[in-house]
C-alpha cells in the first residue's frame, strides 16, 4: 500500500481499529458506556447474591461469583482495553493466552503441591500440639 494511500485510511479512520473504534484504536463512546453498564451490573449481581442469601448453598454462591468475576474480565478486556485478535497484528492476543498459560501452570501447580503436602504430612493431636516448642 502507498503511502498516500495509507494516509487516506488514516484521514477516514479506515487504516487502524474495528468495529466502534477510531483510528488510533479507541473504543467510542458508546462502547465505554456499554461496558461501564455491564461492570456495574456484573458487580451489582454478586452483591445482591451475597447480601440477599439468595442462594443457600454457599459452594453454588462462590461458583457463580467467580463465572461472573471472569465474564466481568472479558467485558474489561474489551470494553477498555480494546483487546482483540486483530489488535497490534494479533500480538497482544498472544500475549493474554501465553499470559493465561501461565497462570494457570502456576495455580494449578501450587494446589496440586499443598494438595500433596497436606495428604502426606503426618498426623498430629491435640496433646502433641500442647506440647510442641
Amino acid at each position: 500500500m502507498s503511502g498516500a494511500a495509507r494516509a487516506d485510511d488514516h484521514a477516514h479512520g479506515h487504516g487502524h481499529g474495528g468495529h466502534g473504534q477510531d483510528a488510533h484504536g479507541h473504543g467510542s463512546f458508546k462502547d465505554y458506556v456499554t461496558g461501564f453498564v455491564l461492570s456495574v451490573i456484573l458487580t451489582a449481581i454478586p452483591f445482591w447474591l451475597v447480601m440477599g442469601n439468595v442462594i443457600e448453598d454457599k459452594l453454588v454462591t462462590g461458583v457463580v461469583i467467580l463465572v461472573l468475576a471472569m465474564v466481568q474480565i472479558v467485558v474489561h478486556m474489551i470494553y477498555f482495553l480494546h483487546m482483540n485478535t486483530k489488535s497490534e497484528g494479533g500480538w497482544t492476543f498472544l500475549a493474554l493466552i501465553f499470559t493465561v498459560t501461565i497462570v494457570v501452570i502456576t495455580l494449578c501447580g501450587s494446589i496440586w503441591v499443598m494438595h500433596h503436602l497436606n495428604t502426606n504430612m503426618m498426623p498430629i493431636s491435640a496433646e502433641e500440639m500442647r506440647h510442641a516448642p
